[in-house]
Formats: structure tokens, C-alpha cells, sequence
């Protein structure tokens, strides 16, 4: 329970931080003033799907699932405070993107990264990716679970 614990004093410091920065597009809701509970069938279910589980003008919860790598990833906006809970994958963050075209607002997708560090993750560790940063799944093994938080500024 200790790490979940940090996880979230480390989420609400980057939250306050994240109240002072512009605020983001209307189109997101704002932040939730009521407190908010996920129960474990909720959580589950969001995991075995790889769902989201809450998102707005702030913060975005997600339950991360791969079973394959991905593409690489950059937000100009969004730092991605990662969490896992289960599994073992090659995160490879910094570098160079190989490929690199926008696939929506504030967002880079591309095919690789060269140059880049990789990061063996397993079960119970946390990375914290800061806006800006181009990160990429590049090996999973098996099943890979996951929470995301990502703060906007």
C-alpha cells in the first residue's frame, strides 16, 4: 500500500502545480470537486479492457493494457506518471523519434525511438515521463498492466 501512497501525494503535488498553468481546451470537463471512488469491479474491468477511468481539464486516469509494443508517444502537454501493476516490458524514453507526425492536438506519434534509454519495467515500479519527452513500449512480455495518470499543464 506504501507505494500507492506516494503515488498519490506525488499526483496531488503535480495537481496544485497543474492549477496554476493555462487552462486547458473547453472541450474537457473540469476538475471534479466531489470526491471520486472506483471499486475493484470497475478497476478490473477498465484493466482487463485497457480503459479509461477518468479524464478532464487536469488529470486523466487510465488502466493501461499491452500485450504488444506500441508506437512512440509524445505530449506536448501531458506529463504521464505510470504504475505497474503487473507484467515486464522495454520502455524506452528520450532519444530521437524515427517517423514523427502529429496525431491530434498536442500529440506526436512516430515508428521508433533512436538514441533513446531504455527502462526495464516489472510489477511495482513507477516512471514519471514529463511533457515533452518522446517514450515507446518497445517490448512487452505477456501481459502488461498498468495505471496512467497524466496531468495537463
Amino acid at each position: 500500500m506504501k507505494p500507492l501512497l506516494a503515488i498519490a501525494f506525488l499526483f496531488l503535488g503535480l495537481i496544485s502545480r497543474a492549477a496554476d498553468a493555462p487552462a486547458a481546451p473547453a472541450a474537457m470537463p473540469p476538475p471534479p470537486t466531489e470526491v471520486m471512488v472506483f471499486n475493484h469491479v470497475q478497476v478490473d474491468d477498465a484493466f482487463a479492457k485497457g480503459l479509461p477511468l477518468q479524464g478532464n481539464s487536469s488529470f486523466k486516469i487510465s488502466a493501461g493494457r499491452r500485450v504488444m509494443p506500441g508506437t512512440v508517444e509524445l505530449h506536448t502537454r501531458d506529463t504521464d506518471i505510470l504504475y505497474v501493476t503487473d507484467g515486464t516490458a522495454t520502455f524506452i524514453t528520450g532519444g530521437k523519434m524515427v517517423d514523427a507526425k502529429p496525431s491530434g492536438p498536442d500529440e506526436v506519434r512516430g515508428t521508433s525511438i533512436t538514441g533513446g534509454v531504455a527502462h526495464q519495467l516489472n510489477k511495482g515500479d513507477l516512471i514519471i515521463v514529463p511533457a515533452g519527452i518522446p517514450h515507446w513500449f518497445s517490448d512487452v512480455k505477456g501481459t502488461f498492466l498498468y495505471l496512467v495518470i497524466k496531468v495537463t499543464r
